[in-house]
């Protein structure tokens, strides 16, 4: 369903959102960052110890890292909101028995157990400010003690898609159909993320790359 307006609403953003990623899947590319940095985003993801431990992949999407991850991981658990998305994600990954697809809205959703590495790729700045906090308590709350989070994201927004302006996190999107929704694109920069993140107790590196992407690193404080 396009956006008929702005949605303004946070609830609205969400569910447009979620929307969005459904409706586009069947044109979602193989998630490909043939942009310059997208190699020390596989060197940060192979830096990460991985051998023998359980991981939680948050928003998934088509599958691009879960199947980075199954190769090294004991297990990956796989959530998205878009069963569209799983669906490619399933396909890409294979029969692999260390990995385990689940459909669910992660800002509804409550883990039923603790993970070694909680993981996502690309979903931080789908995550509007004032969910920021809680986001990063149910993060929390998915981590075993002394366990690692990683993720990774970029803050690029095209002059087309800023039609609230600059200021706004909210962004336009379109489908391949012409298709319009808002979606949530906070533009984060790595010293005000890390700092930010220090404030709520985590103790995350973040780094910028040789490209428009940037990724963090750590655990809890």
């Amino acid at each position: 369903m396009a956006s008929e307006g702005q949605s303004r609403e946070p609830e609205d953003r969400l569910a447009e959102q979620i929307r969005y990623y459904r409706t586009i899947a069947p044109e979602y590319g193989a998630g490909r960052l043939d942009l310059p940095g997208g190699e020390e985003l596989d060197a940060a993801l192979e830096g990460c110890e991985l051998t023998g431990r359980d991981v939680l992949e948050i928003a998934c999407g088509p599958g691009t890292w879960t199947a980075k991850l199954a190769r090294r991981a004991a297990s990956v658990t796989a959530l998205d909101s878009s069963p569209e998305m799983l669906a490619l994600a399933a396909a890409r990954v294979g029969s692999h028995a260390g990995v385990r697809f689940v459909a669910g809205d992660v800002f509804a959703w409550e883990p039923e157990r603790r993970y070694d590495v909680v993981f996502f790729g690309f979903f931080l700045s789908h995550v509007p400010a004032e969910r920021f906090e809680r986001f990063f308590a149910l993060v929390e709350r998915c981590l075993d003690p002394g366990g690692e989070v990683l993720f990774f994201d970029d803050a690029y927004r095209t002059p087309e898609e800023l039609v609230e302006g600059p200021g706004s996190e909210n962004i336009e999107r379109r489908t391949g159909r012409g298709q319009r929704f808002m979606i949530v694109k906070a533009p984060h920069e790595p010293t005000e993320l890390e700092l930010r993140l220090r404030a709520l107790g985590w103790r995350i590196e973040v780094r910028l790359t040789s490209g428009p992407f940037f990724y963090g690193r750590g655990g809890r404080s």
